[in-house]
């Protein structure tokens, strides 16, 4: 196990999957910080009101390990491009140094146009009992094995509910028969093999609720979580 720095959000990631995030929280800019210049990852993790740490969210159990593709600085802001490598469950936490700035603590340190303090100052009001300095929720994590590969009859099912979905976006769009079913072909041809990360590239363009990723993501085997994205999208045909 390792410490990992982590991104805790209402936005789950799954391996394989690129998406892009905007930085301007300090807790946030200083874990950037941190990991640039270490030239380390940090997790992905799902927030979870009911388990809150320091007054923040805390994460779930399952994460993925986030790495980061390009960086950009504008203004007060970075925006990144970021890969999920692998998943990892979270075996202990660490609290971040500071509470939310709607802690009273920071009355006194807001500014009358309403600008919180900087990086600096935040870190001049940690505690001495805190033991360390990160702002950011930062975790003990073991990461899973990926050593399975996707079988023909599991690349079967993700082909069959891959084409299912396309199919219906092209009817709705109305898209040619002959362009729609080239689209199908190429698509499915570059999301599903038996790459183990097959059933995360199907989930990403299939599932929208994150408590159904966070599912997927959560499952131990290929198998499991073929079975899950399966019942998923029952569900969403039985809606339909």
């Amino acid at each position: 196990m390792e410490a990992l720095p982590l991104f805790v959000l209402p936005m789950v990631l799954l391996p394989g999957e690129i998406q892009e995030l905007r930085i301007f929280e300090p807790r946030y800019r200083q874990m950037l910080d941190d990991c640039l210049l270490d030239e380390k990852n940090f997790g992905l993790v799902m927030n979870d009101p009911f388990e809150p740490l320091n007054s923040w969210d805390g994460p779930r159990q399952h994460g993925c390990e986030v790495e980061i593709l390009h960086h950009e600085t504008k203004g007060s802001n970075h925006f990144i491009q970021i890969i999920g490598r692998r998943k990892f469950t979270i075996r202990s936490v660490v609290a971040p140094a500071l509470p939310p700035m709607s802690d009273p603590m920071f009355e006194t340190h807001v500014e009358q146009d309403g600008l919180f303090p900087d990086l600096q100052t935040l870190l001049e009001l940690i505690p001495e009992e805190r033991g360390h300095s990160k702002l950011y929720i930062s975790a003990e994590v073991e990461y899973n094995s990926q050593n399975e590969t996707t079988t023909i009859e599991q690349q079967e099912i993700l082909k069959e509910i891959l084409n299912h979905v396309l199919t219906r976006i092209g009817d709705v769009l109305r898209i040619e028969e002959d362009v729609l079913e080239q689209w199908i072909t190429e698509r499915i041809g570059k999301s599903v093999d038996e790459n183990p990360n097959s059933v995360y590239a199907v989930s990403v363009l299939v599932l929208n609720e994150l408590e159904a990723k966070q599912q997927i993501l959560a499952c131990d085997t290929i198998e499991e979580a073929v079975e899950e994205l399966v019942h998923h999208v029952s569900m969403i045909q039985e809606e339909e």
